[in-house]
């Protein structure tokens, strides 16, 4: 076999139905229980226990145990922008399941994507903070402007301590359903989360669509417009 990144061995990690499944759950953000996962990936609990071994052991998913309970969630943002890459290229490819998906106009219109939004209203959010100079694209990547930094303040969202995690503050992630580029990163995140804490929007219960009410649509208008 030739030296380099075994993609086989992540391949069938994400190949298996039941695997897949479990993995689409967690793009959610939630951790899940192993009894969650065994009913979104349709098996017991018991062969779920065998699967989540597996995605543990290929450092897809992580484990935190809180009380007697044991969480799962995704080892990290690397994982979920993979995901909606493979999704994406699923879609192209005509690789579409019966239930419910992409076809789904809460999805793909907001929704999240592991940890930020992604969808349609995100990603004319990305655009429209790129003409007005708050992001900007260089060879290196995305950065944050002066102006992105007062957009960010006045979000209540405190960029010196982002810029002090371990996370790249801004990222691009491509958009599975837009075919275009989102915000992700600990700006994306953060910006997630002040919708949710403002009451903008709330999260589905059954799948990962946000759901913005009127007044939470006309207030994120005005970040999309300035």
């Amino acid at each position: 076999m030739k030296e380099g990144p075994d993609i086989a061995r992540l391949a069938a990690l994400v190949a298996d139905p039941a695997r897949a499944n479990m993995l689409t759950a967690l793009m959610s953000g939630k951790a899940l229980t192993a009894t969650e996962l065994a009913s979104e990936a349709g098996v017991t609990r018991q062969t779920a226990s065998s699967h989540l071994r597996r995605l543990e052991d290929g450092l897809l998913i992580k484990p935190r145990r809180q009380g007697r309970h044991r969480y799962f969630s995704l080892a990290d943002e690397r994982v979920g922008r993979s995901l909606e890459v493979l999704m994406e290229l699923a879609e192209d490819m005509g690789h579409v399941r019966a239930r419910t998906g992409p076809k789904d106009a809460r999805l793909r219109e907001a929704r999240i994507c592991y940890n930020h939004l992604a969808g349609h209203l995100a990603t004319r959010l990305f655009d429209g903070l790129l003409e007005r100079s708050c992001l900007e694209l260089a060879p290196e990547g995305l950065s944050l402007t002066t102006r992105g930094m007062a957009f960010a303040a006045a979000l209540d969202i405190d960029i010196a301590a982002l810029q002090a995690g371990r996370a790249p503050v801004c990222r691009e992630c491509l958009d599975w359903s837009e075919r275009r580029s989102h915000l992700s990163g600990s700006l994306g995140r953060a910006i997630l989360s002040r919708i949710l804490e403002r009451r903008w929007a709330y999260r589905a219960t059954e799948s990962r669509a946000i759901i913005f009410s009127a007044r939470g649509r006309d207030q994120f208008e005005r970040l999309i417009t300035g």
